[in-house]
């Protein structure tokens, strides 16, 4: 394994010839990130940055290559500008996947055309998305024709898609603001993997999935998404394993987020969502192409019922290992049912199957998750857990292996291109054998860059003294009072994260009660009041609002300048040990012998806490206070090592000199 670690002192100068032994056509490269540069007269934001000019020639060295690097990058060093400019500069086709649909339009719409335009570059660019974020003609003529919508506004909002399809030439439901992006009528309107005809479709031709990913094939530069990227390696989907073979490069960015996704995606799920489309398209299809034969309808209702009354065994929601499914004595008789219930629908699809291109979708639809039910039943697949997941109106039963290593590897092997992994939190006290080991990327280079923010000016780390233990009763209770100093001298523009919903709320309660004893008058934001988007629109409109967050708001959230002062973290972000994935590499781990805290829990947990930790100083401006409550940073000997993996903040335990950060500057 290669490891090149770089700090921001004082080895950033001297870097570019210790690392680059060998000669590479790096010039260019270097000239895009100096004072003279075209990014500067393009880019009103730019500064030229040693971190930056570093990050660039090493992912050049690596497309060079054809090599796999893993880079953490701090935030601020501006590394979509680090990679963009070798990997276009270097020509041949680029696959770039995000960690979400905002930052890939926010790369195809902004930074791509940006950098392109500076380097005046003759390279096609193509966004390619999932089929779910594409308009279906054939789907959205048959909406129409049933007429069966679960809201008033669906009408309306049927009739700006209908006018939309006409004019767009992507179909992209991104590119309909009218219409939000969670309204119900979406599902009726764009196809799945199930319920896609493909060239039976009778609007085939004018299928706007099939343009996207035409375009892509024709495109220099495509960019995805990881939840597509791997979707498409496992199920090829989704366009992309068709372009993988031409391609010479792959960037992952927000790579932090892969082995969740990977996990997602190398397992196997099957929920009663699934089943329930299957039943009202067989109906719908019944109805069209099959109304002499009365069992159909009959079975298609009979699987719906099935379907619900698995899901109603349950009460509450969350997630539970297929050993925890003994204490409900329904379940197995339910889970029974609905494995009947499908394999009759299956079988009279399978009789009428010929009348209609629709029915014999449905009957290929039946036996595929008929074959996934039994398997799942069945459960007998080596290095996999099966576990359930409960939500408000579905079940899914899903099944997880307890490592990703060895089927990511294979899947990146053998190719001759080059793999970039890149992320603000890949490593934990600039190590990256945790990430490396659990993405089987063992033999890939690494590298390392500081923020080129000054954090011992700019920011301050607050650990409040005299706080009970975590799981202690009374916890947010104490939390609360804790911060409440800090929000009076921020005057609220602050950010109050939580690992879970439960104490987010009961926070946000304390809140409101206190805020209206002292009469302060700082706008209170909960998670779930309203889209991410909005809530953050909201935010940095009022000046000087708390939000309240859980995991949404940990990451992937840039808010600049004063409105933002203060970041409050209830607990250090340990995944719940009660998570049947989690707790099945646990013991798996603790089996072979290893100690799974310190190789698995804690690296996570310190990942996630950095995520965290980078909502603050966002800019050269920013100034702010960190405040982390967990009395683990300084009382358990592997705190040291999570606020060492920190950024480089000035630290104190005294209130009083947290409060006047806020009114003096820390010299």
């Amino acid at each position: 394994m290669s490891a090149l670690i770089l700090q921001r002192k004082p080895l950033c100068d001297t870097i570019a010839t210790e690392y680059f032994s060998a000669p590479i056509v790096s010039t260019e490269v270097e000239r895009f990130f100096s004072e003279q540069s075209p990014l500067a007269t393009e880019v009103a934001s730019f500064r030229p940055r040693a971190q930056q000019r570093e990050m660039a020639l090493a992912v050049a060295e690596a497309i060079r290559d054809n090599a796999i690097l893993v880079v953490e990058a701090g935030t601020g060093t501006g590394k979509t500008f680090a990679y963009l400019v070798p990997a276009l500069l270097n020509g041949g086709k680029v696959i770039i996947s995000t960690g979400t649909k905002n930052l890939q339009d926010q790369l195809f719409q902004k930074d791509l055309p940006m950098v392109r335009d500076a380097l005046k570059a003759p390279v096609s660019v193509a966004l390619l998305k999932g089929r779910a974020n594409y308009v279906c003609h054939y789907h959205l003529e048959r909406a129409q024709t049933d007429g069966l919508f679960k809201t008033r506004e669906d009408i309306k909002h049927l009739g700006k898609i209908k006018k939309y399809a006409k004019v767009s030439g992507s179909g992209d439901k991104g590119g309909l603001a009218d219409v939000p992006e969670n309204a119900s009528i979406w599902m009726q309107v764009t196809s799945t993997r199930d319920n896609c005809l493909g060239q039976e479709c009778p609007q085939h031709k004018e299928c706007f999935v099939l343009k996207a990913r035409s375009d892509a094939m024709k495109a220099d530069i495509v960019v995805v998404n990881h939840h597509l990227f791997f979707a498409d390696v496992m199920l090829r989907d989704e366009g992309v394993a068709e372009l993988l073979p031409a391609c010479n490069t792959v960037i992952f960015d927000e790579a932090h987020q892969l082995p969740e996704t990977a996990s997602l995606f190398f397992g196997e799920s099957l929920s009663t969502s699934q089943l329930l489309e299957l039943a009202a398209d067989a109906g719908i299809e019944a109805a069209a192409a099959a109304k002499d034969f009365a069992p159909l309808p009959k079975a298609a209702d009979e699987l719906d019922k099935a379907a619900r009354d698995l899901r109603l065994v349950f009460k509450k929601e969350g997630r539970m290992p297929v050993t925890a499914t003994k204490d409900y004595k329904e379940f197995e008789p339910a889970l029974n049912m609905l494995g009947a219930k499908l394999a009759q629908l299956s079988g009279l699809l399978e009789k009428q199957a010929e009348r209609s291109e629709g029915l014999e979708n449905c009957w290929q639809r039946a036996q595929a998750l008929a074959q996934q039910l039994a398997k799942w039943q069945k459960g007998d697949e080596p290095d996999q857990v099966r576990w359930l997941e409960v939500f408000h109106h579905s079940l899914q039963l899903n099944t997880t292996p307890l490592s990703i290593a060895e089927i990511f590897e294979r899947q990146i092997g053998g190719s001759a291109r080059a793999w970039i992994f890149t992320s603000a939190t890949l490593a934990v006290k600039q190590d990256f054998s945790h990430y490396q080991s659990e993405m089987g990327l063992l033999k890939a280079k690494t590298a390392c860059w500081d923020s080129p923010f000054n954090y011992a000016e700019q920011a301050l780390l607050y650990v409040p003294q005299n706080l009970p233990e975590p799981n202690s009763e009374g916890y947010t209770e104490a939390v609360v009072q804790a911060a409440l100093p800090l929000i009076e001298a921020s005057k609220g523009r602050a950010f109050f994260l939580f690992t879970s919903l439960r104490a987010m709320q009961r926070a946000h309660d304390l809140l409101v009660a206190e805020f209206d004893r002292r009469g302060w008058d700082y706008p209170l934001l909960l998670q779930g009041e309203g889209s991410r988007s909005e809530l953050l629109t909201r935010f940095r409109t009022l000046g000087n609002a708390v939000l309240l967050g859980s995991q949404s708001f940990w990451e992937g959230v840039d808010v600049r300048g004063e409105a933002l002062s203060l970041v409050i973290i209830d607990k250090l972000p340990f995944a719940p040990p009660d998570d049947p994935v989690l707790a099945a590499r646990i013991a798996q781990l603790n089996k072979q012998g290893r100690n799974a805290f310190m190789e698995y829990q804690l690296p996570r947990a310190i990942i996630t806490l950095k995520q965290g930790a980078g909502r603050l100083i966002r800019d050269e401006t920013d100034r702010g206070v960190l405040m982390i409550c967990d009395p683990r940073l300084i009382g358990k000997q592997y705190g040291k090592r999570i606020w060492q993996s920190l950024p480089p903040f000035k630290r104190t335990r005294d209130e009083a000199v947290a409060v006047k950060f806020f009114n003096v500057p820390v010299s």
